[in-house]
């Protein structure tokens, strides 16, 4: 079985294990003729529990043949023009090429004597982004396994800053259209989910920034302690952005923590057209953002920045065999000192590999583009009789519902719309996301594919209302 462990005396056999599964992708991509063949779960899942994992097939390329079989084939595929579901962005070659030197060199960037130049290589990076930012020269990060872990980080540091021995009286402030991890943080942190106060949005679905201080003030008055303020840069269903000068300003003046999510939102760093829409940001004591959503890096590729390193303090942690405490007198860089996590994977270099190939004005390019696609499209939405759009676009998302001519019964109306995307989903021929509005469903587009064109969205919006038409019209047979 040592064949198989990857060093000098197998390096050739690596080269051709791996140039075979490379084309076998490569030929994927190229003959991919729609985002998803439309599998259900029930022709799936035999298909792989007949597979015994205890009888290996001892050979890579058979292994290669399964896997076309159980994954590939049906895999849903977002480099196509007309996966417009979540935000998942097609991703950039040089980034690939960094995912597979990563894989198999493996380093791990949690100390300094596992990774040596890595760990430099992710200093750089993210020096360059709190540059970007404009957090200051005090700022310092880390990166993580997504959106969500840095919002928790931000969270933690918040708590930990905060001027109260007490966590019953701790308050978080965020939009009622926030993300769920912002919850779910709360309740991990030993707040509870209770401690996060839901701030309402105006017709953008920015948050109110007159309820934001009604509520810091009431907190106040009452002998709660504001935690942190989470504003949004780039929300999950809708793209919107909160006010964020605005926000600072309140944080300034409560002795607040500013977070921003700006996990989607990050892509206008690189933007030169748009930057100015995330004007504020600069202003945090935390921020995340998300490479992997809209840098057009593979998964994973996230990390949390703060405006004073002194904070990560706090999530600092020191083993006699791992980080021991002498290393810090002796300036060796264990990122392991600022992180959740301890293994942790090159991410960084993916985003190295982008930004020495394409500079940080060609991921700003495909960025812009797809912002400016979402405006063309709502422009289509807004035109068409057959839909109601919910707000222009800040970002690259766009929700809205069909509404039918002759139907005035939401219930039936929010039937139509789940029978459509199903139905959708199930040709394979595109995907939307989906979501609610008011109680109401509608439905997502999430623009990131800088390939997609306008002419797709006009022809799903047709698919669109073909499949509820049909639901409409089977379902008036049946109630006659």
């Amino acid at each position: 079985m040592r064949s198989h462990l990857l060093n000098d005396t197998t390096a050739e056999q690596y080269r051709r294990s791996v140039t075979d599964g490379v084309e076998r992708v490569a030929a994927k991509l190229a003959t991919t003729d729609r985002p998803f063949t439309g599998i259900t779960v029930d022709a799936l899942s035999p298909r792989i529990d007949e597979i015994d994992l205890d009888q290996p097939l001892h050979d890579t390329t058979a292994v290669l043949d399964e896997l076309e079989d159980v994954y590939l084939r049906d895999a849903i595929y977002f480099h196509h023009p007309r996966y417009l579901a979540h935000l998942n962005c097609p991703v950039v070659i040089p980034a690939v090429l960094g995912e597979a030197v990563l894989s198999a060199v493996n380093s791990s960037l949690d100390t300094w004597d596992q990774s040596a130049g890595g760990t430099l290589i992710e200093r750089k990076l993210i020096d360059w982004t709190t540059e970007r930012i404009g957090l200051g020269p005090a700022a310092d990060g880390v990166f993580t396994s997504g959106g969500t872990q840095s919002n928790l980080q931000a969270l933690l540091l918040a708590r930990e800053e905060a001027k109260t021995d007490s966590l019953a009286k701790l308050r978080i402030f965020a939009s009622e259209v926030s993300h769920f991890s912002v919850k779910k943080s709360a309740k991990l942190l030993g707040l509870g989910q209770d401690a996060v106060i839901s701030i309402p949005v105006d017709h953008d679905k920015r948050m109110q920034t007159v309820a934001l201080a009604r509520e810091l003030e009431r907190c106040t008055k009452d002998g709660l302690v504001p935690m942190a303020v989470v504003a949004t840069a780039g929300t999950t269903d809708f793209g919107s952005i909160d006010p964020l000068p605005e926000i600072a300003e309140l944080c300034e003046q409560f002795g607040t923590w500013m977070h921003v999510d700006a996990a989607y939102g990050c892509g206008l760093l690189a933007s030169l057209k748009h930057r100015d829409r995330i004007s504020g940001i600069e202003r945090a004591d935390s921020v995340t953002v998300d490479y992997h959503k809209s840098f057009f890096q593979p998964v994973s590729s996230s990390a949390v920045l703060v405006r004073d390193a002194a904070t990560l303090r706090h999530a600092t942690y020191h083993a006699e065999y791992l980080n021991p405490r002498r290393m810090v007198e002796e300036r060796i860089p264990n990122q392991v000192d600022k992180s959740l996590q301890t293994t942790r994977r090159f991410d960084a270099l993916k985003l190295w590999m982008t930004l020495r190939t394409m500079g940080a004005d060609g991921i700003g390019q495909l960025f812009d583009e797809v912002c400016d696609l979402a405006r063309e499209g709502w422009k289509l939405i807004a035109a068409d009789p057959r839909f109601d759009v919910v707000v222009e676009p800040s970002l690259s998302t766009l929700v809205f519902r069909y509404i039918p001519a002759a139907v005035t019964d939401p219930a039936e109306i929010d039937r139509a719309n789940l029978y459509a995307r199903k139905a959708l989903f199930a040709s394979g021929d595109a995907i939307v996301a989906g979501t609610k509005v008011g109680g109401r469903h509608y439905l997502k587009f999430t623009l990131l594919n800088p390939e997609t064109q306008a002419s797709d969205i006009a022809a799903v919006l047709d698919l669109i209302a073909g499949h509820a038409e049909q639901y409409l019209g089977e379902s008036l047979d049946r109630a006659s």
